[in-house]
């Protein structure tokens, strides 16, 4: 059993790394600190406590919403997925994902108090 998951996980990363262009790598490396960060303060919070609610809330609203943008900005920049987002340039995606990330993180700012 264990054999054939590892099996698998190896050919997905063998093809992954052989498939995936550079800039979704790089997409993807952004994707998994975001996660990480967002496991971080969601343990943090359990094992210290949420006393100062607003700024957990914070920080973790910002890693969801962070996520989420950069998920966007990857099916966007995704060449397989060129047919879908004809008339949205990867520069202007990138420019959407930058003005969006402004406007999460005044909205986080303005929160936190």
């Amino acid at each position: 059993m264990t054999a054939s998951i590892t099996t698998v996980l190896a050919k997905f990363y063998e093809e992954y790394a052989k498939t995936t262009p550079s800039k979704l790598k790089l997409i993807d490396a952004y994707l998994l600190y975001i996660v990480l960060t967002g496991v971080v303060q969601f343990l943090y919070c359990c094992l210290v406590g949420t006393f100062p609610f607003n700024s957990f809330l914070s920080g973790f609203i910002s890693c969801v919403g962070s996520f989420v943008l950069a998920a966007c900005l990857r099916l966007q920049v995704n060449p397989a997925n060129k047919g879908q987002f004809e008339q949205i340039s990867p520069e202007r995606a990138f420019a959407d994902f930058i003005f969006a990330h402004l406007v999460l993180h005044l909205t986080v700012m303005n929160f936190i108090g």
